[in-house]
């Protein structure tokens, strides 16, 4: 599943954000990037520990806290520290697959990679290029939103991002190990949520509510890794 949430963050948190990230130091972003991922990467990164870098990554945290869309399309059981690049002066990523399993830096806790997440933090008129290009079973999706924006979609899926002509393009990614881990179990689940929701707001005493109900929650005991 491949999902566009929109507006996590608001223009104001995300004036906030780029106050507080365009004011950093930043470093190589190959700092990150696994042995394959190293070659094709080329762009520029917040270094995970620096203080705007937590602040900002705590704000993003907390809003994805509050976005009903994303906890019932991700199910998240743990959502990696926001990392934060930049993009400038042809800057590209080549083709790759994230790493299966990701240690978040300083502790001993690993996350394993269900989904991959790019928040973009610049609107699309700032920059030329730029775009996250998704290869799965779905097809090619070509991603470019406005900035406050996120895009959603299996970590497991090859992708890249073109060169950054004109502009700058930053945004913060990161990655989710949800309750589920398979990709399709997790639609089922999101699809029947969105159908339960619509039913009950257009009929919220129908019986079906409460059936169907049951049935998400049996699926989710099935299926969910705790």
């Amino acid at each position: 599943m491949l999902l566009q949430i929109p507006e996590v963050l608001t223009a104001a948190q995300v004036g906030d954000a780029r106050a507080a990230i365009d004011a950093a130091e930043w470093v190589d972003g190959r700092v990150t990037a696994g042995h394959q991922s190293a070659r094709a990467k080329d762009n520029e990164q917040l270094p995970e520990q620096h203080p705007a870098a937590r602040q900002t990554g705590d704000l993003i945290v907390a809003a994805l806290a509050r976005s009903p869309l994303f906890r019932s399309a991700a199910l998240p059981l743990h959502v990696f520290p926001p990392l934060f690049n930049r993009y400038t002066g042809g800057q590209s990523f080549g083709s790759h697959v994230d790493n299966a399993v990701r240690q978040v830096t300083g502790t001993a806790h690993q996350l394993r990679t269900d989904l991959s997440a790019t928040l973009f933090l610049s609107d699309p008129a700032d920059y030329d290029g730029g775009e996250l290009v998704i290869e799965d079973t779905f097809g090619v999706q070509s991603v470019k939103l406005p900035a406050g924006s996120m895009i959603l979609y299996p970590a497991s899926s090859l992708h890249h991002v073109r060169p950054v002509t004109r502009g700058a393009r930053i945004s913060s990614f990161f990655w989710i190990q949800s309750m589920v881990r398979d990709d399709g179990q997790r639609t089922i689940l999101f699809d029947l949520d969105l159908a339960i929701q619509r039913l009950a707001g257009e009929q919220p005493d129908h019986p079906s509510v409460l059936q169907l109900t049951g049935v998400y929650h049996n699926l989710l005991r099935r299926w969910a890794e705790l």
